[in-house]
């Protein structure tokens, strides 16, 4: 395998796919309060939980995603906020900046069939719910996905 990367040049359109990537996952720009998606009224805070959606298969954010946000109370889901990615894949408000998590256990579901549909295609998961759980409330918690028509990963995001 090394030697056939050697010898064969990746496509340009791969750097600039991987160098979107990793700005994304990785963060190798600062967060500023000039890039923030958050309202400079709120001074550049984000809201306790926040989330952003890569697409792996274009290499670009995924815009247009609905991403509800539910905690579990009395053995049921109830939804307490929701958003659609805007054009850098995020979404500013999924939840109000000055919202007070309690500790418990929350999901994040992303329609994915929704956003494949616009595009023309078609997905194997019609929506990604990513359950997890909080219990120190002062912290913040990212949830990103990275996500293509047919797979997905998530994990703690910063």
């Amino acid at each position: 395998l090394s030697s056939f990367c050697e010898s064969q040049p990746p496509p340009a359109m791969s750097a600039h796919r991987l160098d979107t990537l990793a700005r994304h996952v990785i963060g190798s720009q600062p967060f500023t309060q000039s890039l923030s998606p958050y309202p400079a009224a709120a001074g550049g805070q984000r809201p306790p939980v926040t989330s952003h959606v890569l697409d792996t298969g274009s290499g670009k954010p995924a815009q247009g995603v609905s991403v509800t946000l539910e905690m579990m109370e009395a053995g049921a889901f109830q939804k307490i906020g929701g958003d659609f990615t805007n054009s850098d894949g995020r979404c500013p408000k999924l939840l109000a900046i000055d919202h007070k998590l309690l500790p418990g256990v929350y999901r994040c579901t992303f329609d994915t069939k929704a956003y494949y549909a616009a595009k023309g295609e078609q997905c194997f998961y019609p929506e990604v719910p990513i359950i997890f759980e909080i219990k120190a409330i002062n912290e913040h918690y990212h949830i990103p996905l990275l996500v293509s028509n047919f797979g997905f990963s998530t994990y703690r995001g910063s």
